[in-house]
């Protein structure tokens, strides 16, 4: 049995892994591995599957109730529960933060998102090998997928009902790959600001319903945050397969893209201050300090991290 110390511990896993996956550049994927629980994490995962829900949801009825537990254990469920608890606390509580940062300092929060995003790719870059056609071929398409997105995205993709399912599914999906964050993806598809302020709004609806003062931003805000999760959900079930079955199958080309991936976005941070820059009127030359300076630090924290998770096999 489980003490309450255990769970506790699990708990603060999944904060640290929510924090992780909610900043572009350092993926909650990697902070699994770092704190134990990464294969642990990918089989109860990869474990969960219309099967198995259908026999979940049948213990509504008291004669399923058995066979409805042991789809529970089957998926490690208790697992699942208490460390998405622990990363949906860390998320909500963070992109809250960034939200307020992204209007009033958003310069150096990109600056910061910038330096997380380039340490990773530098240091990701070392396992990575590019000594075949194929390999070669994997990279230059992450590369150019991940940098032409960057700059369409922004100022062309809206944050309709469509657009949001597929952020989540990708967004999702690539938090329980090490290396790969799920919101520098919403970066390069131009929804992270969008979806930090959302939920901000969201959590902002929820105190205010609970203290009696109205339902109209908890009423503007889900439909989005539902799209996003129920993305999400099919994210799980699609591109997270998709992707250990690449793994599985062609790991060193599959590696090559999503490093790729991750250098082709260091565009997105750029794109998102030129666009600010513009609004506001202020230059480049005047804004270049803090944008490096928090560059700095962002990239000693990845470096910091992946001290820690140094001989990890990715």
């Amino acid at each position: 049995m489980t003490g309450l110390r255990e769970w506790a511990s699990l708990y603060l896993k999944g904060v640290a892994m929510g924090s992780a996956d909610a900043v572009p550049g350092v993926s909650g994927g990697t902070i699994a591995l770092i704190v134990g629980i990464y294969e642990r994490l990918i089989a109860a995962v990869t474990a969960v599957d219309p099967a198995r829900i259908r026999r979940l949801l049948a213990g509504a009825r008291p004669a399923n109730i058995p066979d409805a537990r042991a789809a529970f254990h089957e998926i490690d469920g208790a697992f699942l529960f208490v460390l998405l608890a622990g990363i949906g606390t860390a998320v909500v509580a963070v992109l809250s933060g960034v939200d307020y940062l992204l209007e009033t300092r958003p310069v150096a929060t990109y600056g910061f998102f910038f330096g997380l995003i380039a340490a990773s790719a530098a240091v990701l870059f070392g396992g990575v090998s590019l000594d075949t056609s194929r390999r070669k071929a994997a990279a230059i398409a992450g590369f150019s997928l991940a940098f032409l997105a960057s700059g369409y995205a922004s100022t062309a993709l809206s944050s309709s009902p469509p657009v949001l399912f597929v952020a989540g599914a990708v967004a999702v999906s690539a938090m329980i790959l090490p290396g790969v964050s799920g919101s520098l993806l919403l970066v390069v598809l131009g929804q992270y600001e969008y979806m930090s302020g959302t939920v901000s709004r969201f959590v902002d609806g929820l105190a205010a319903v609970a203290l009696g003062n109205g339902t109209d931003a908890l009423a503007e805000t889900l439909p989005p945050v539902v799209t996003f999760l129920l993305g999400g959900l099919v994210g799980v079930f699609t591109i997270a397969h998709a992707v250990k079955y690449a793994l599985a199958h062609a790991r060193a080309a599959t590696l090559a893209f999503l490093v790729s991936l991750i250098v082709g976005a260091l565009r997105a941070p750029i794109v998102e201050v030129s666009i600010r820059l513009a609004e506001s009127g202020e230059t480049w030359s005047a804004a270049a300090p803090r944008f490096a300076l928090a560059a700095v630090v962002g990239a000693a924290l990845v470096l910091v991290l992946d001290r820690y998770s140094a001989g990890i096999e990715y």
